[in-house]
């Protein structure tokens, strides 16, 4: 199967909110954009490139802002490709993916869970890894392990 021009592809649905396309070694390429397009992008990399299996989602805490990026996969192309955008630190959301991928679900549950990444309109956004009610983020770069007598611990009596 012939090369994707990603750029041609994608810009005419995009806009300016496509922020570059670069190649990425063994794959279709790894596409940057706006979170704003989220959802634009997402059903045109499903229906018009033919990436239907989401394989990934994960967050990445750089301090001054945070990195979502999504691995996608093409069975026609036999190649993934990667999208990742960019959003603040003090307002990390970003358009849930779950509604056009339903296997987003659980990697955005953890990426919230772990990172602190909000995925707005997430059919379920619930603790997966750690209790209910436990309010530390542990993959942010601020996290600080905590001695023990500092953390309230709630024990069950039977």
């Amino acid at each position: 199967m012939e090369p994707v021009d990603l750029t041609a592809a994608l810009g005419p649905v995009l806009g300016d909110r496509l922020l570059g396309v670069e190649a990425f070694p063994r794959s279709a390429g790894r596409i940057r954009f706006e979170r704003s397009g989220a959802l634009d992008l997402f059903r045109a990399v499903r229906d018009s490139l033919g990436f239907r299996h989401l394989s990934m989602v994960g967050g990445i805490d750089w301090t001054d802002h945070r990195e979502v990026f999504y691995v996608v996969w093409s069975d026609d192309r036999r190649e993934y490709l990667f999208l990742s955008t960019d959003v603040p630190a003090d307002d990390p959301h970003v358009e849930s993916a779950s509604g056009i991928w339903p296997s987003a679900n659980w990697h955005e549950r953890e990426a919230w869970e772990l990172v602190g990444i909000e995925f707005d309109h997430h059919p379920d956004l619930r603790h997966l890894l750690t209790p209910d009610g436990y309010e530390f983020r542990p993959l942010l770069r601020s996290f600080k392990l905590h001695e023990p007598e500092e953390l309230e611990v709630k024990t069950r009596h039977v």
